[in-house]
């Protein structure tokens, strides 16, 4: 994909659009997760939950890391954003070179740190005050795509990328 000048840069990705692709990539991200605490599990003989928890959470944010790292980089889609017809490039249309999906991987955590900072700070316990907590952050911070021009989100605006439509193209 070669640099796009305005007038034929991609539509940006609604925001429809955008939260099906991030709900899905949550039930993908199931199944990664499942698997790679498994094979932790596995390979460092864990056999009770609490045992090594902050090695295990360290593993999985590398390990999810490294699953949006290479899709965004390589490409620029995930399975769930090729499911819905989406692209991430910079803001020039360039695909993501690996910082700059390094970067984004990190500032997307700000979908749920604000949530999850409040709960701590509160001291609230049991899991639906967390996950009330967690779905009120993730909803206001869709909302707050919304004050972009180009309905982008927050941390896209930060890093300097996009989520653009990428239909198929027609055969002839």
């Amino acid at each position: 994909m070669t640099e796009t000048t305005g007038a034929e840069r991609p539509a940006p990705a609604g925001l429809a659009r955008r939260m099906a692709a991030f709900f899905y990539e949550g039930m993908l991200l199931f199944g990664v997760v499942f698997t790679g605490g498994y094979v932790y599990s596995a390979l460092t003989q864990q056999r009770h939950a609490l045992q090594g928890q902050f090695g295990l959470q360290v593993f999985l944010f590398c390990l999810v890391g490294l699953y949006f790292v290479w899709f965004w980089s390589h490409g620029g889609q995930t399975l769930a954003m090729k499911a819905w017809h989406i692209r991430v490039l910079d803001v020039q249309g360039r695909p993501l070179r690996p910082l700059r999906a390094v970067l984004r991987y990190l500032l997307s955590w700000l979908w749920f740190l604000p949530a999850l900072l409040s709960v701590y700070l509160l001291g609230v316990h049991g899991t639906g005050p967390i996950f009330g907590s967690l779905a009120g952050g993730v909803i206001a911070y869709a909302g707050l795509s919304w004050l972009h021009p180009r309905r982008q989100f927050f941390h896209d605006a930060l890093c300097g990328t996009e989520l653009v439509t990428q239909l198929p193209r027609k055969k002839p």
